[in-house]
């Protein structure tokens, strides 16, 4: 079952969007736990979710499957950005705890 094209501009404007908001993200002290950022970005994803579920033309099983494809393009921003977060988080260990001097 293919999609409906308004549910295809719904997941198209709603990643675009999601992409805008994970690129103005900006990391400075203080910092969150990795784990409060992946609470608050998975909150973020159920905030679009919920949003564009409203929007959502057609029968229950094609708005359920642009539902499912939204989520999963949602989540294949999200991890990326959390794995940029956790990097950042590890180098910011470094700076504050440098190694000991022989």
């Amino acid at each position: 079952m293919a999609l409906l094209q308004a549910n295809e501009d719904l997941i198209s404007a709603g990643v675009k969007e999601f992409n805008i908001l994970l690129n103005q993200q900006v990391f400075n002290e203080p910092f969150v736990s990795e784990e409060a950022m992946e609470t608050v970005v998975n909150d973020w994803v159920n905030f679009y979710m919920n949003y564009y579920k409203k929007q959502m033309t057609g029968e229950q099983g094609e708005q359920e499957k642009a539902l499912q494809e939204l989520k999963q393009k949602l989540n294949s921003l999200a991890n990326p950005f959390l794995a940029k977060y956790r990097a950042f988080l590890k180098s910011c260990e470094h700076l504050n705890h440098p190694p000991p001097s022989p």
